[in-house]
């Protein structure tokens, strides 16, 4: 796979303070540039801005993939490997809940990958995934 530009995402949160604290710590993400309505993190080589914005009542949205309940919408990253079990050991330590707790999607099929979903405080929902093959990334 050649080299990946980073990418960049920004998302609503409607508590700013205890947002930054997640993403700083439990996370691990580096901050950047900030204001009063938002920051910047670095997470993973890529950049993550939390906007603040006024809390919706909306619920969250889920579609069924592998027997799981999805949520819809939802941003992550694809790790490593071994980075993803490090990373999903760390916040099982840190104590998050998981709407999807860490465990190998599509066994034996084409596609097969580690995967994990969690909400931020601001019910924002995070994928992360790992492929011990990183051409099936894109694999049909």
């Amino acid at each position: 796979m050649s080299s990946i530009t980073p990418f960049h995402v920004a998302i609503p949160v409607h508590n700013l303070a205890e947002c930054r604290t997640f993403y700083r710590e439990v996370l691990n993400c580096e901050e950047g540039r900030s204001s009063d309505h938002w920051v910047d993190f670095n997470l993973f080589g890529h950049q993550l801005v939390i906007h603040y914005k006024p809390k919706s009542e909306e619920e969250l949205h889920t579609n069924p993939v592998d027997g799981k309940n999805v949520p819809v919408p939802h941003y992550g990253v694809v790790l490593p490997w071994d980075t993803f079990q490090n990373f999903s050991r760390e916040l099982k330590a840190k104590g998050v809940t998981f709407i999807i707790e860490p465990y190998i999607r599509f066994q034996g099929e084409v596609g097969e990958q580690a995967t994990m979903f969690f909400l931020d405080p601001a019910g924002n929902a995070l994928e992360f995934k790992a492929f011990k093959d990183m051409g099936q990334l894109f694999a049909k």
